[in-house]
């Protein structure tokens, strides 16, 4: 019996792994091969579950199950880490669903700091991105694992089958409903990364000087505005619509006499984006949208405990 509940992989006993010549060097075999997807699988399971530190559970929990499985019986690694990772997050993307109900306010995806290189993969610096993966939580968890396996990483329908139970016919209707409902929700990209980042510039010194018509002038006229506070901190409990209503929100909300407001440009979910420091401590990173050289999205998390990953944690090339 495959005590790793994963098809494909047979389990090995204690006494292969432990007190055996060369079980150390099965091990050490074994977590180099992890290692080297690493990066894809932890991708995968974020882009299931919208947070860095249930990402990270995940891939603990595929790491247990993996050195417990006798590799030389996997024909294909990449494969059937992935279909570990998948299940996994599925299994905690289900759990979730009611501590997500439960959640103060708006909820946004935890931000994940990530290198310039991933901008420069388009399709995988818009799939991680703060819009998309919003347009996300609107599918079912079986939708959104078909979606993500399917659109993101390109991996075939028979694969994407194993990791999800499901018929690889069944899949690919799963995977036509998806991105049917992906696509009509979208967002648009119209714009270089030169002139995202020039946006993102200009809303920057447009912040730290506090000047309203600046703001205004980077705005789109129907730009939406959403922050995450998580309960833990203020933040606004519905999304703002609206170039002046945004901008005031803003200004105002950052308009606190005898604090020093610094605004850095970083690099969160593959676009540019910005981290605030009051008096020299984070208070929360701004991911920013823009369409046709204007600011159209601004989703700004507070919640501390989204934050742990931005300071601690190297930027992530992801795959």
């Amino acid at each position: 019996m495959d005590t790793t509940g994963e098809p494909g992989g047979q389990p090995r006993s204690d006494s292969a792994a432990v007190g055996r010549d060369g079980g150390d060097h099965i091990i050490v075999a074994a977590t180099e091969t992890f290692l080297a997807h690493r990066n894809l699988l932890f991708t995968v399971a974020y882009e299931l579950l919208g947070s860095a530190a249930d990402a990270d559970d995940v891939l603990q929990e595929t790491w247990l199950r993996w050195v417990g499985v006798d590799a030389v019986q996997v024909d294909e690694p990449r494969a059937y880490l992935v279909r570990i990772t998948t299940r996994q997050a599925l299994n905690r993307l289900r759990a979730m669903k009611r501590r997500r109900e439960a959640y103060v306010g708006s909820w946004l995806p935890e931000p994940l700091l990530t290198t310039p290189d991933v901008a420069c993969d388009v399709e995988l610096a818009e799939s991680v991105s703060m819009a998309l993966m919003l347009v996300l939580e609107t599918l079912t968890p079986t939708e959104r694992a078909v979606f993500v396996l399917r659109e993101a990483f390109g991996i075939g329908y028979d694969e994407i089958a194993a990791a999800v139970g499901k018929t690889p016919a069944a899949v690919h209707q799963i995977a036509h409903r998806a991105r049917r409902h992906v696509e009509a929700r979208r967002p648009r990209r119209s714009v270089t990364a030169g002139q995202a980042e020039a946006a993102v510039e200009a809303f920057r010194r447009a912040l730290e000087t506090r000047d309203l018509q600046s703001l205004l002038d980077v705005l789109a006229p129907d730009v939406v505005a959403i922050s995450d506070g998580g309960g833990i901190k203020q933040a606004t409990p519905r999304p703002i619509i609206g170039a002046d209503k945004v901008a005031r929100f803003i200004v105002g909300g950052l308009t606190k006499k005898d604090v020093t407001l610094t605004v850095a440009v970083t690099m969160v979910n593959g676009s540019p984006a910005l981290a605030l420091h009051m008096d020299g401590e984070l208070d929360g990173v701004i991911a920013i949208r823009v369409e046709d050289t204007h600011v159209t999205g601004i989703y700004y998390v507070r919640n501390p405990q989204k934050l742990t990953h931005i300071e601690s944690e190297t930027p992530l090339t992801l795959r």
